[in-house]
């Protein structure tokens, strides 16, 4: 009796020990979210109800399913919990997902949110059975191997196996682990979406452990996220292990005293063993868990997709690439890049623009690249940053400039472009000796490039987007000389239906600012229209229109141009070093397109879809220029906020209310 009484106390305290240890509610771990619009397209009031009224349901199916996708009202859902976890984790994950991306995305069609624990997803378009691999999201360890020559082979093989066991599966879901390359015990998890079959789960899984070698076989820990599947390697094990079957127990020959003391001595160690087995549960795993931002993963957000509360790039391995139709674009290891241009040595140095210096280097490969590295002094920072990769990836065409890749490590920004042996285009144009290499059909080829790159931006991809900052610098010149429109940090997209906007930040270089643009701070496709205007007038004459060409009246080369056409003297606007062998008709017609470009008035100037007709038909009758165009020009001593380039052309990023603008006529 006495041992009975101790036995039921002593039961009391450890099941409140335990009560305790799992009363600590262990939260989901939030990786990432992306709110996928579409962009400017928000969704009514009614799409709105429906999805809440989705999210509830969700929460509510987690309680007894760990997958589950359907529709209702026209829009989709999926949710996916870890094929290892409880359904009470999976309840909470779910719930937590479903609360952040009301919170986070609330007004978007299509969003997806990654837990360690669970994703969830949804859409206005029936995304079912569609193997999906992108957006996707790339974790490592900041820990890597002890050196760069210590691959993963191991990990890699164990990652192999998964991959052909995880799709023939009925969870589409799996673990392994074992020693790897004869050191450290290594775990792998790998897990597909249950809407997709089993051909396509492997093509997706196969598609993240390729990536894997391209990334991570120095790393010590990874994880690769996608709609469709999932995968995590690590050197501990972070996954729920199956337990495995309890041993029969053996008939005791002892006698009823002896029983009830045993079955009360093991009941008691058990409750000992599960109580501590709880706490531990807590202080290791979940504490791990909350410990993962002081350096036991690293972390980059490459997109900050609209939704995101993160404010900057993410500390430390998150990569995202969006849109299956982006093109393609690696992330390259800083050790790389510092090899291919000789840790930025000065002899690899190109040039230098506003957002940093440009170095040439060489890939492992032996393809020749340029690399742009983000200056801490740059007027231009991350948001630009996220711009560029953001614009440019999603754009293909022969006149703009292709984007290889990117890093980020530590403090570096880079941004790593296919290389453009001529450099840029005013390397050319105002160098005094080059300048002569430009004949008239070079010149031809270059206009018209720009041109069709310009109307392929405002008019046939499939976003529209403002340049804002179009000037020969920004004009990259291949080994034939053709031209490619790059530095896309300050560009904008524009909605289907969207004219114009206002800005209180105009940033590009003046001289070639529509007035509209900066004064008022007011662009559109009409503003990279002016700007075109003025680097074909820079392009036909050589000269910049930052100087002055007739110094009586103080003329900007705009209105030198004005005044020599007006009067019937537009040759003596082209290029000395062309008046010989241009054909005279096509330069004072081109001269006549340029200045319809300028016009003060937006409305009178010509689209690009008009100004490469003109350019290329002479049956086109042009209309006459309105009166003279206004010069927006900079005479006040703020060379200070500028940086400049190799080729002497100032650029920076300046705030409207921060200058002071004369205006010629």
């Amino acid at each position: 009796m006495f041992v009975q009484q101790i036995s039921g106390a002593f039961h009391l305290f450890l099941i409140t020990i335990f009560a305790i240890a799992f009363s600590i509610n262990c939260q989901p771990t939030y990786n990432t979210h992306i709110c996928l619009g579409p962009e400017n397209d928000t969704a009514p009031a009614e799409y709105i109800s429906s999805l809440n009224s989705l999210f509830d349901s969700l929460s509510s199916k987690a309680s007894s399913e760990s997958f589950y996708n359907g529709s209702s009202n026209g829009i989709y859902s999926l949710y996916l919990c870890r094929g290892d976890i409880s359904t009470s984790t999976c309840r909470i994950c779910v719930n937590n997902a479903t609360q952040q991306l009301r919170q986070r995305c609330p007004s978007d069609k299509r969003a997806i949110i990654w837990y360690d624990e669970c994703m969830l997803r949804y859409s206005n378009m029936n995304f079912f059975g569609r193997e999906q691999t992108l957006p996707r999201l790339l974790m490592w360890n900041s820990q890597n191997n002890t050196s760069p020559e210590q691959q993963n082979y191991g990990a890699l093989g164990l990652i192999f196996s998964l991959v052909d066991s995880v799709p023939r599966t009925d969870l589409m879901f799996d673990t392994k682990d074992g020693i790897v390359d004869n050191v450290q015990r290594g775990y792998a998890l790998l897990q597909c979406t249950r809407d997709i079959n089993s051909s396509s789960c492997r093509s997706c899984l196969a598609t993240l452990t390729n990536e894997s070698q391209n990334c991570c076989q120095i790393r010590r820990g990874w994880r690769i996220l996608s709609p469709s599947c999932s995968l995590r390697y690590e050197e501990y094990g972070f996954y729920e292990q199956q337990s495995a079957p309890a041993p029969q127990s053996t008939p005791d020959g002892g006698g009823k005293n002896t029983k009830t003391i045993v079955i009360a001595t093991v009941s008691s160690v058990a409750a000992v063993v599960a109580a501590l087995l709880g706490l531990w549960y807590y202080l290791f795993c979940c504490r791990r868990k909350s410990r993962r931002g002081e350096g036991i993963t690293e972390e980059i957000l490459l997109r900050n997709f609209k939704g995101s509360n993160r404010p900057e790039l993410m500390e430390g391995g998150i990569l995202v690439t969006e849109g299956e139709d982006s093109g393609e674009m690696h992330y390259i290891g800083l050790t790389t890049i510092l090899a291919a241009t000789n840790n930025f040595s000065n002899e690899n140095k190109l040039g230098e623009g506003g957002f940093g210096p440009v170095y040439k280097g060489k890939l492992p490969n032996g393809k020749e690249v340029a690399v742009k590295r983000l200056s801490l002094r740059s007027s231009q920072g991350l948001e630009e940053f996220r711009n560029e990769v953001i614009l440019i990836i999603k754009l293909q065409h022969k006149n703009l400039v292709r984007l290889l890749g990117y890093c980020l490590e530590g403090d570096e920004k880079l941004l790593v472009y296919e290389y453009m042996a001529n450099t840029s285009l005013d390397a050319f144009l105002f160098d005094p000796v080059k300048n002569k290499e430009l004949d008239w059909a070079k010149r031809a080829n270059i206009i018209n490039g720009i041109a069709r790159g310009l109307l392929y931006l405002h008019e046939d991809s499939r976003l529209k987007i403002i340049h804002r900052d179009m000037k020969a610098s920004n004009v990259l010149l291949d080994d034939e000389m053709n031209p490619k429109i790059s530095d896309f940090g300050t560009a904008r997209i524009f909605g289907g239906n969207q004219l114009e906007a206002n800005t209180e930040k105009v940033v590009g270089t003046y001289g070639y600012m529509a007035p509209e643009y900066a004064l008022e701070g007011l662009f559109s496709i009409k503003s990279d229209v002016y700007s075109f205007g003025v680097l074909m007038l820079e392009i036909i004459s050589g000269k910049k229109n930052r100087g002055i060409y007739y110094s009586e009246c103080g003329q900007s080369l705009l209105t030198y141009a004005w005044r020599l056409w007006n009067e019937g003297k537009g040759i003596e606007l082209v290029d000395p070093n062309l008046v010989e062998a241009c054909p005279v008709s096509e330069a004072l017609r081109w001269i006549h397109i340029a200045l319809l470009c300028v016009q003060d008035d937006p409305a009178q100037r010509p689209t690009m879809s008009v100004v490469v007709l003109m350019l290329g038909s002479e049956a086109v009758n042009l209309p006459q220029p309105s009166i003279a165009p206004y010069s927006a020009g900079r005479y006040t001593t703020m060379s200070d906020q500028y940086t400049t380039s190799t080729s002497g052309v100032r650029t920076g990023s300046l705030a409207s209310d921060q200058t002071s603008t004369s205006i010629s006529r």
